[in-house]
């Protein structure tokens, strides 16, 4: 439309409601009066109709009424419509005292007259877009454009800017059939004429009713933002049951004014199936513990590392220091930082962590308050096959970090264990309950002096898309058209974003940190329930719209050496204790003497150094007790890794 188009139509609408302001005076006198009304002097009613269209006018203009479309008629533009009529009666009320004293004016007809005012200008607004409503879905049926029908879930804000997207879109695709209530509480109401249909457990009922009137949905959309991971498995299993596929709406933060034409669905991804509950997290006391000190990051360029660094650079450190064993991965984080706060101080350092004398030097120059050490092999094949390689990073590189932190006096250390610690059955598992006990027997003896250094452990288990984890595993095998590997049907594992556990590290370190119990408590994320490795198979299938077993297949290959078939957070002999913080607990120590645990990991480093790797694994089992380890009758030449 042109501008001189638009303009037209803002005069039109401006005579119209002039016209209506008059109506609107005349109408509520007679209201008011009844036939008494013939009784008053045509001056009078000129007057006053004349004065009061005069006010509206104004009013109308200072409201700037004229910038809504009727064709997008809105309570906003209600609410317009009632301040320009308060307005309008409050500049009416003393021209007409000054004009008239108010002698013969009932004081009531201006409350009259505002409500009579406000159904004049919003009636035929509200009636156009209804009528223009009308004959757009006309229009859609006469030239047989097919809308596809949808059911949405959330019956909220979501929903209703969707709707509203919806019955404004020439080119709209999609057919609204129903709505679903997550919480139930809505069940019965509608939301601009769409039913509120069922609630979560009762969505396969309402689809049969839906399919016995004709119109069967093809897809279900989810417009809430915050749906619970067990919800949307739950969404996901009754799509695959009625052949539907389950998309979400992009999140309102997305749109800058409402929903675009070509609105492209985001598809669910495996965060969203694993989404817990967002957890009430101090980050008042975490930006204390980390804003204007020097930071230390060991394996910067990991998983949980550089998650550790971009969280950490965000609260406004003095000076962070990236210790990387890996160039490529140095460089990277590096980069990133760079792009995310150009003006923070940092250093990059290349250096392994079972080089005590490199590590004793850059701790020296780098003079940290803080050191977060996450630098260790995860991998439990790949260290099952190579048991040396895994005791020398995982328990000697821990030491060499630990000491030097104590002989630089730092404030902290943070120590990043896994639930592979707790009755492992694997090496890699084993050597990080060693270095756990270390840190633990260290936060102890430490304690007994006035500032010394203070060790803090968190334990956690899986992160989505590590290296390393199955998430990434299945998405190469799908993206090459299968088969899905899994160990064995039973297998369980706990997952949590690699977001979510930093958040939670941070956390636990910050209470940690300001402790006064030094009694080397580890402190375990809750990870909520463990996930079926065959169910995340599946879903994973299901997301990428394909179907389990007839498009992609699932093949079992067994247990991999050093495998569990269930993960576990704690030690029967650690038995939970909750926290100030939701979704942290501690477990009580079970360190042993600092002396002879230091002793004995001489020897696993003299062993593991000089590549005794049977001498390395009865050092492993004289210090874990309850190492098991699950592939003893699998050769390790054998192991593969992946």
């Amino acid at each position: 439309m042109t501008v001189i188009g638009r303009v037209r139509r803002a005069h039109i609408a401006f005579i119209h409601d002039l016209v209506m302001a008059a109506t609107s005076f005349v109408a509520a006198l007679y209201l008011r009066l009844g036939d008494d009304l013939f009784g008053y002097s045509a001056e009078f009613m000129l007057q006053g109709t004349a004065l009061f269209t005069l006010a509206a006018a104004g009013a109308f203009l200072w409201m700037r009424l004229y910038r809504g479309v009727w064709r997008y008629a809105s309570l906003n533009d209600m609410i317009a419509i009632a301040k320009s009529a308060t307005l309008a009666v409050l500049i009416f009320l003393p021209l007409m005292f000054l004009l008239t004293r108010l002698e013969d004016l009932p004081r009531s007809i201006l409350v009259i007259n505002w409500f009579v005012l406000v159904a004049l200008l919003g009636g035929p607004r509200i009636l156009y877009r209804l009528f223009k409503d009308r004959r757009f879905s006309l229009t859609l049926e006469r030239d047989g454009l097919r809308r596809v029908p949808v059911l949405l879930v959330g019956a909220g804000d979501g929903a209703e800017l969707f709707l509203r997207a919806m019955a404004h879109r020439p080119t709209a695709h999609y057919r609204v059939v129903g709505i679903v209530d997550e919480k139930g509480t809505r069940v019965g109401r509608k939301i601009h004429g769409v039913d509120v249909l069922a609630d979560l457990e009762t969505i396969p009922a309402a689809i049969k009713d839906l399919t016995r009137r004709g119109q069967r949905p093809e897809r279900l959309i989810i417009t809430k933002d915050d749906l619970d991971g067990a919800s949307i498995r739950s969404l996901l299993e009754v799509a695959e049951e009625h052949g539907l596929t389950l998309c979400r709406l992009p999140r309102l933060t997305d749109f800058k004014s409402g929903i675009k034409e070509g609105l492209e669905f985001k598809p669910l991804n495996i965060e969203d199936l694993l989404r817990r509950p967002q957890m009430a997290l101090d980050r008042a006391s975490m930006k204390a513990m980390i804003a204007s000190r020097r930071i230390m990051v060991t394996g910067a360029g990991g998983t949980i590392g550089g998650e550790l660094v971009r969280q950490i650079s965000d609260f406004e450190p003095a000076h962070i220091s990236l210790l990387e064993n890996s160039e490529f991965n140095l460089y990277a984080i590096e980069r990133e930082l760079e792009k995310r706060h150009p003006g923070l101080s940092r250093t990059i350092v290349l250096c392994d962590v079972r080089h005590r004398a490199r590590l004793d030097e850059v701790m020296a120059a780098e003079r940290p308050d803080l050191v977060f050490h996450a630098a260790a092999l995860k991998q439990v094949p790949m260290v099952e096959a190579n048991p040396n390689e895994g005791v020398l990073t995982n328990v000697v590189g821990t030491r060499h970090v630990a000491d030097a932190c104590r002989a630089a006096k730092v404030e902290a250390m943070v120590l990043i264990s896994t639930d592979k610690a707790v009755n492992p059955t694997s090496v890699m598992g084993a050597a990080k309950r060693v270095a756990e006990s270390y840190c633990q027997a260290l936060d102890v003896v430490e304690s007994a002096g006035a500032g010394g250094t203070r060790y803090v452990t968190v334990r956690f288990g899986n992160v989505l898309g590590s290296t390393g984890s199955v998430v990434p595993l299945f998405q190469r095998q799908l993206a090459a058209g299968g088969p899905l590997t899994v160990t064995h049907p039973d297998v369980m594992r706990y997952f949590m974003t690699t977001r979510e556990a930093v958040q939670l590290v941070l956390q636990a370190s910050a209470l940690g940190c300001r402790g006064v119990d030094r009694g080397g408590r580890i402190f375990v994320l809750d990870m909520g329930e463990p996930v079926r490795i065959q169910s995340l198979a599946k879903h994973m299938i299901l997301l990428a719209g394909l179907r389990p077993d007839v498009d992609i297949k699932i093949e079992y290959t067994g247990l991999r050496p050093g495998e569990k078939m269930v993960e576990e957070l704690f030690h029967p002999a650690e038995p939970p204790m909750p926290t100030e913080c939701e979704g942290i607990l501690l477990a009580p120590p079970r360190s042993g003497d600092y002396a002879a645990l230091a002793r004995a990991i001489d020897e696993l480093a003299e062993a593991s150094g000089a590549g005794r790797t049977d001498e390395t694994l009865a050092l492993l089992r004289r210090l874990v007790p309850e190492y098991n380890p699950a592939g003893e009758t699998t050769p390790r030449a054998a192991v593969a890794s992946g």
